[in-house]
């Protein structure tokens, strides 16, 4: 029994994404792939037999109404041909020629043999009309058919590259009736191809037995004469030829695809083709594509009563896991959402419980970092935090160093430079303070336009504030003059000076209930303050307290006292040489005494 239990729990668990497709797949998609895929299928079908069908009748009842076009010419031709010939000029076959290019427009000429294969008459529409010139066209390809198949039809020439024409000869029941020839303009052809019409945008075309076109509803196309733009109506008559009495899908002249069936046209040995469109030709099967919509719509409904099954029941994890959310949302992080169905409910609660205890401890270094920075600096707030003592940061008397740093011409600067410039400059300008002041564990409290404070040994205590304050205004005088080389070619020079002092201080938080600050106050930060106001360029002065504190471990250099204002007796100052200045300084030791 317990066996079983443990298989039974151990047994991977079927995944929400696997109970809503295994569902809505069965009970729908199915179904609906079935229906559509079945009906769309039997509706081209359909539609490809009855267009197989229609295009062919159309095919033939194109080549019938050509047929009919060419015989009629043949027919007004053997009225010409009735009679046998005489001796004498004969002005009624005259009469009955010119009757005939009347009748038929499309005959551009018309040549009357005689049984011995002499020219007796000749009427053209553009050229002279002759009568009895006797010449011989016995041996004439086109006299010769006549004679032979009573009816012979020439090939398609184009006249001037353009216009189609084709000759036909017509003989007499008897051979001395002689021979009718007549070059016949085939542009005519147009008037009957135009009419046809296949569906609403369906047309005809017709190509000789080579393939070049010899007419089509745009007459242009067979004007041009050019196999090259009508070569896919060639490749279309090859596609038919191949698969005999089936519509064949293909592209126009103009890159559209077509449905085209062929049917021959007798005697002249030419194609007629008619075409449709096959956005035209294949529209009924919109009709299935909609009775598949209204498939998929009900489907829809399906799925959506399916899932609302489904939902109901999971209601009570997502409410519990909503009413988590909400808690966790409101601030409420020691809450826990407690859901045990094995598939991503589960998971997410326990994801959504991890995320609350992470933003509890988040929120509550937040809170207090937010506190700190509301009076500190924020890397005096980020050392605090992780020191983790907010008392270091009351109101007390220590004994603390303070520096005071600016640049030297820097109003003058900033009024003849771009913004951008000096703001550039100001960034990396505060940059170096702030390294400087981190390495050697000062606290820089703020920044007064190009100047700043600075506090050691306050609010963190180090063991030797003298020393480290004054490793950190060399630092940071060493620093600042490798950034103000570039500004050397300026106009106004700009220059840095630092001032430093130790004595006993109050320190502490100071302000308002909006703004604190954390600074110093006593005697030593006016000092510190008038000393670097004192500082030339590439100088740093130090009072006499924090000069005994450091004693001989750095090179200083006294100086004479200078009055300040603020103080009653002349100071006793000391000025500390950078690095390369080392040969110019005494002991202070020696300087004190």
């Amino acid at each position: 029994m317990r066996q079983s239990l443990f298989k039974r729990l151990a047994a991977p668990r079927m995944s929400l994404f696997e109970k809503y497709f295994v569902a809505l797949f069965a009970a729908v998609v199915l179904p609906l792939l079935i229906a559509g895929g079945s009906e769309a299928w039997l509706s081209y079908r359909d539609r490809r037999a009855g267009l197989n069908s229609l295009l062919d009748a159309e095919a033939r009842a194109a080549a019938s109404k050509i047929q009919d076009f060419m015989e009629g010419i043949r027919d007004q031709l053997g009225w010409t041909v009735q009679l046998a010939w005489s001796r004498e000029r004969d002005d009624k076959r005259k009469l009955d020629a010119f009757l005939l290019l009347r009748q038929v427009p499309a005959v551009l000429s018309l040549a009357l043999i005689d049984g011995a294969g002499k020219e007796r008459l000749f009427v053209s529409r553009i050229g002279l009309n002759r009568a009895e010139s006797g010449q011989d066209h016995s041996a004439s390809p086109a006299v010769l058919g006549a004679r032979e198949e009573r009816a012979w039809f020439g090939a398609v020439t184009f006249q001037r590259g353009s216009e189609p024409f084709m000759t036909i000869a017509v003989s007499g029941n008897r051979a001395a009736a002689g021979v009718a020839v007549a070059e016949v303009n085939l542009k005519f052809i147009w008037d009957v191809i135009s009419a046809i019409k296949v569906g609403r945008t369906g047309e005809a075309f017709v190509l000789d037995r080579q393939g070049r076109l010899i007419a089509h509803p745009d007459i242009s196309l067979v004007l041009r004469a050019d196999d090259t733009a009508t070569r896919p109506l060639q490749d279309l008559r090859a596609a038919i030829r191949a698969r005999p009495g089936e519509a064949v899908a293909g592209r126009d002249v103009t890159g559209s695809m077509v449905l085209a069936a062929m049917a021959p046209v007798p005697g002249v040995g030419w194609s007629v083709i008619v075409k449709q469109p096959t956005t035209e030709a294949f529209g009924p099967i919109r009709a299935a594509v909609w009775r598949t919509v209204v498939m998929l719509v009900a489907g829809a409904a399906l799925a959506g009563a399916l899932a609302y099954w489904l939902t109901q029941r999971m209601v009570r994890p997502i409410r519990v896991l909503e009413d988590g959310v909400a808690r966790i949302g409101a601030g409420q992080f020691d809450h826990r959402i407690e859901i045990a169905t094995g598939d991503e409910f589960e998971r997410l609660a326990g994801r959504f419980n991890e995320m609350a205890g992470e933003l509890a401890l988040s929120q509550e270094r937040s809170e207090r970092i937010g506190r700190l920075k509301r009076f500190l600096a924020p890397q005096v707030a980020e050392l605090i935090d992780r020191r983790g003592d907010e008392h270091m940061l009351d109101g007390r008397r220590v004994e603390a160093v303070v520096v005071f740093c600016d640049l030297r011409g820097f109003t003058a600067f900033s009024t003849r430079t771009e913004p951008e410039t000096v703001i550039h400059l100001l960034g990396e300008y505060y940059d170096a303070l702030e390294r400087a002041a981190s390495a050697h564990g000062g606290t820089l409290t703020n920044f007064t336009g190009d100047g700043a404070m600075v506090l050691v040994n306050a609010p963190v205590s180090c063991p030797d504030p003298a020393l480290s304050a004054a490793a950190m205004a060399r630092d940071m005088q060493t620093s600042v003059q490798v950034l103000l080389v570039g500004q050397r070619s300026r106009t106004h020079r700009l220059g840095f000076g630092v001032g430093l002092a130790m004595g006993p201080a109050t320190v502490g938080r100071i302000g308002s209930e909006g703004r604190l600050d954390y600074t110093a106050i006593g005697n030593v930060v006016n000092l510190a303050a008038r000393l670097c106001s004192s500082a030339a360029d590439g100088e740093i002065l130090v009072d006499e307290n924090a000069a005994r504190a450091i004693g001989s471990r750095l090179p200083l250099v006294a100086l004479q006292a200078r009055v300040f204002k603020g103080f009653d007796q002349p100071v006793s100052i000391f000025a500390m040489p950078l690095p390369a200045n080392n040969s110019h300084s005494v002991p202070v030791g020696n300087a004190v005494r």
